[in-house]
């Protein structure tokens, strides 16, 4: 069906708000939105009533719903699980949206490459030359940033320019672990720790009591010991026994998270049911990364 311009205002306005509000919708919500007359909407609102995109709802807290048909008329798909699905507009999120689509529009420029979003929520506050930035999304964690070159606000689109895109691999983090993991034990001295971490050359490893992760030894730890002059001090006196994990079936963007908030820490011990069984390095990361 060919709706009319002000049709799709208003139907786009009602989905918006509705979504936001979790609730029917009056019609002055409409009218304050789409900057008209609520006159003009009660009007329009009984002959989309009548194409079956709008139902109204009785009671003091009455307004109107939208149909599953309004989401088809406006190409918009229904959904009753939807993940969201932010978007940014310079670096502030917009709240109550969720991206619906994106589209590529001129992938064969040797130059630019241009896209469309097709936004639920209120865009109406985005301009020419706005940063924009979507996603990750929920499959793929793909996150899509640009400049605004335009705004249709019949369609609630926007339209930008692509800046970047990236997408972390989908396998979770034991794909990318290491499960031959060189421990030192608890009982070593720190003399016989730092011998060990420098013929391995690598910058710490976990602690093992009995074949199981209690600890994390760093050269870092071992230098603030050795700069006091104490050689024959145990591993057990000096590890970090609060371990930081990630589960084994955690995505790989939860690992880059987890590296971003502890800056200082080399590795994260990745645990089975519970079960801290390998290590997963920031040169394992960096090495998917590089690869992917």
């Amino acid at each position: 069906m060919e709706l009319t311009p002000i049709q799709k205002d208003i139907l786009i306005a009602l989905i918006n708000l509705q979504r936001e509000k979790g609730r029917a919708v009056k019609g002055e919500e409409i009218a304050e939105i789409i900057n008209r007359n609520p006159g003009t909407v009660r009007n329009q609102m009984q002959s989309l009533k009548v194409l079956q995109l709008v139902e109204g709802v009785p009671g003091p807290k009455g307004g109107y719903k939208a149909t599953g048909e309004a989401y088809e008329a406006l190409n918009i798909t229904a959904m009753d699980n939807e993940a969201l699905v932010p978007i940014y507009r310079n670096g502030e999120i917009v709240e109550g949206a969720t991206v619906a689509e994106i589209s590529f529009t001129t992938v064969r420029h040797p130059d630019l490459c241009h896209g469309m979003i097709k936004v639920l929520g209120n865009i109406r506050s985005f301009e020419q030359g706005d940063l924009v930035q979507m996603g990750p999304t929920p499959v793929n964690r793909l996150v899509v940033r640009g400049e605004i070159v335009g705004r249709d606000d019949t369609g609630n689109t926007l339209v930008f320019c692509i800046n970047e895109m990236i997408s972390l691999p989908k396998k979770p983090v034991r794909y990318y672990s290491n499960r031959n993991v060189f421990t030192i034990n608890l009982n070593n001295t720190i003399k016989e720790a730092a011998t060990l971490l420098s013929q391995n050359n690598i910058y710490g490893a976990p602690v093992e009591e009995n074949g199981n992760i209690v600890g994390t030894l760093t050269l870092k730890d071992i230098g603030r010991v050795l700069s006091k002059g104490d050689m024959d001090t145990k591993v057990k006196d000096v590890m970090k026994t609060d371990l930081i994990t990630i589960d084994s079936e955690a995505s790989l963007i939860d690992a880059v998270k987890i590296f971003d908030a502890n800056p200082i820490i080399a590795f994260i011990i990745v645990t089975y049911d519970g079960v801290a069984k390998s290590i997963l390095s920031k040169t394992d990361v960096l090495h998917e990364l590089a690869v992917y």
